[in-house]
């Protein structure tokens, strides 16, 4: 999904350049409240390496475009929707910067669209699945599965919008909307499986890790063998 250079007029890309810092400036300065700490830090870590390694994997999808897993919500269901924009937004400055994936002029548009749609976009759909489901462990890689599957066409949708106010390129949007569209809707199928797998492997290993499971998991009792007299 990243958008390469010259594929949005200047207007629109200096716009998103415009959004996306005001939404990233947004997410510094409340990620201070999701509580990132020595135990956590490292974890926002390997997601932003998992994300970059996972989006690296790209395939041609047709109209001048590609696809791939974005991970946006699997980032947001661990360490909090604030921390994985900015993780997505270090990822996405990496990868266009020094290895010209997504235009450098586009790197508001690529921001905005998976590190700041994807992400709350997906992550709003998590916490109302997760509301819908029962109060149960098992219900957090479920939603995280719904709000993964949903943040994929969802960000390709916004990126249709955006083609479709400032596109600089002879597509049809009707063809560019079929092609990211039905094509998105394939990849948060393979997207949301891997955020199940993943958030429930975690959720086996390190509950504790995952900030999305708070309230859903069980409270630790902490019990003293008793004395014997």
């Amino acid at each position: 999904m990243h958008v390469p250079d010259g594929f949005l007029d200047a207007t629109t890309s200096v716009a998103t350049l415009a959004v996306a810092g005001v939404a990233v400036a947004g997410s510094l300065a409340r990620a201070a409240k999701e509580e990132v700490d020595d135990r956590t830090a490292p974890l926002a870590g390997l997601v932003a390496v998992f994300v970059f390694a996972s989006q690296m994997l790209n395939f041609p999808v047709g109209a001048g475009t590609s696809g791939h897993l974005i991970g946006a919500v699997l980032a947001a269901v661990l360490v909090g929707p604030a921390t994985a924009t900015l993780c997505l937004t270090v990822v996405l400055a990496v990868q266009a910067f020094l290895f010209a994936d997504g235009g450098v002029s586009a790197i508001g548009s690529n921001v905005l669209l998976m590190g700041v749609v994807a992400v709350w976009v997906g992550y709003g759909a998590f916490r109302v699945a997760l509301a819908l489901l029962p109060t149960r462990v098992w219900s957090v890689p479920v939603a995280a599965g719904v709000g993964a599957f949903v943040s994929v066409p969802g960000a390709a949708l916004a990126f249709v919008g955006l083609y479709a106010v400032g596109g600089a390129v002879p597509i049809p949007l009707s063809t560019f909307a079929l092609t990211m569209g039905g094509w998105h809707v394939l990849i948060g199928l393979g997207e949301a499986l891997i955020t199940v797998f993943a958030v429930s492997s975690i959720l086996a290993a390190r509950p504790d890790l995952v900030r999305g499971a708070r309230g859903t998991l069980p409270a630790l009792e902490l019990r003293t063998p008793e004395v014997v007299r």
